[in-house]
């Protein structure tokens, strides 16, 4: 198999979170057990920052990257999902894995996947960690991709855990309140190793401070210790926590491990993310006159943060292109909308994308207003061709819209 044909096989053949949602999910630790084994256990030949948490865990990963990029040395950066190609999920100081590696890999273990039913995800950490172990990295940061105590990342012991914060997200799976997702993520707590916490709340600090002390954990809250916030080329608001959390990681890795890095390499790490890490689709602007910002946040805790920084800009009009997938809770986020808005929804091509009727239908029940369209592409052609200079557009609700929009500025 080529490349394509090789991707194709692994997304359409095996479940796949990002395609199938609820029926990809695994509950237990069995097959990503068996897989490592099965290809030598690269993890155990691998030192990692391990990165949880509802919102802002792409973020904080890629800026985990970038400074210890700026720092020396060799970094693996394992993030999910991707927007435009799989490689972008697996990469090596800002390059991407070859596609002769990813064919390589699949083509010699293709048997094995089937015939031990392995997940998308599953055969994606297996190759990450065979890939980064044959590469040698210094470090890698590895993004868990849903909860944190059954990811199949969770195979791992890390030098630091990371829980960036916690959100009613994929309720089904993690639980239904704060506290029983905090339990989830906090499943990635491991034994004598420093934890982490960007954001916490009332209901969720205990979670956190019991697995700890289960675990004889050393815990730091990165929001109560971090007091000076460096600046980033990552300019969403959300990121000022990220940012922190970043900040106090670095700090244990200098105090507990032998990777140092000085002021100078955080600090240049903050400011070069994308350039370092190939990181997009985090309030990421696609054009000016009209100011066009793209962003993936697509639940109550990320969808707040942005539309409050929406009306923090300065603009006559406001177009926004709006599409989500099927299981988010239009009650929850839709309320979060400015009234005041020109609405653009649309459906992303996905399986998992919600019909522009329901989308349409509910948002008016929020006084939300807008025609809808069969693509992100019309709907999004749509609002610049309706947008004057000094308004602004703003195009987001879900990963799978942003993929969808031709991602380098003036577009």
């Amino acid at each position: 198999m080529n490349y394509q044909e090789t991707t194709n096989w692994m997304f359409n053949q095996l479940p796949m979170y990002q395609l199938q949602g609820a029926s990809a999910y695994k509950e237990d630790l069995t097959n990503i057990k068996l897989l490592a084994a099965h290809l030598g256990n690269p993890e155990n030949h691998l030192k990692c920052i391990h990165v949880a948490g509802t919102n802002g865990k792409g973020s904080t990963s890629h800026m985990l990257a970038s400074v210890l990029q700026e720092a020396g040395y060799k970094v693996g950066l394992y993030t999910s999902p991707h927007l435009k190609d799989f490689r972008e999920r697996i990469r090596i100081n800002g390059e991407e894995i070859s596609e002769d590696f990813v064919i390589e890999f699949i083509g010699k273990h293709k048997n094995f996947f089937e015939a031990n039913d392995m997940s998308f995800f599953e055969m994606s950490v297996g190759l990450a960690f065979d890939y980064f172990a044959s590469e040698k990295v210094d470090i890698a940061i590895i993004e868990v991709g849903l909860g944190g105590r059954l990811d199949a990342t969770n195979i791992i012991t890390p030098l630091v855990s990371v829980i960036t914060n916690i959100d009613l997200d994929h309720t089904q799976f993690l639980g239904n309140t704060p506290a029983l997702i905090a339990g989830e993520k906090a499943g990635i707590i491991k034994s004598n190793t420093p934890v982490v916490i960007g954001e916490y709340t009332n209901e969720t600090q205990p979670v956190f401070l019991a697995k700890a002390e289960e675990n004889k954990a050393p815990i730091y809250f990165a929001t109560d210790l971090i007091s000076e916030v460096f600046p980033s080329d990552l300019i969403g608001d959300y990121q000022f926590h990220n940012k922190k959390t970043v900040q106090q990681t670095i700090q244990i890795l200098n105090e507990t491990t032998n990777f140092k890095v000085a002021d100078e390499s955080l600090k240049s790490g903050l400011l070069h993310v994308v350039k370092n890490t190939g990181l997009q689709g985090r309030w990421q602007q696609l054009g000016e006159n009209p100011k066009i910002i793209c962003d993936t946040a697509h639940n109550k805790h990320g969808l707040a943060v942005v539309m409050n920084q929406i009306q923090k800009e300065t603009f006559d009009n406001l177009h926004i292109v709006l599409g989500v997938v099927n299981d988010k809770d239009l009650d929850s986020i839709l309320p979060l909308f400015p009234k005041k808005a020109h609405y653009y929804f649309c459906r992303p091509d996905s399986s998992r994308g919600l019909s522009t009727e329901i989308l349409q239908d509910t948002a008016k029940k929020h006084d939300l207003i807008g025609e809808k369209y069969d693509s992100v592409e019309k709907a999004f052609l749509d609002a610049k061709k309706k947008a004057t200079r000094n308004d602004f557009i703003y195009v987001g609700g879900s990963t799978f819209v942003v993929a969808e929009l031709p991602l380098n500025k003036d577009n």
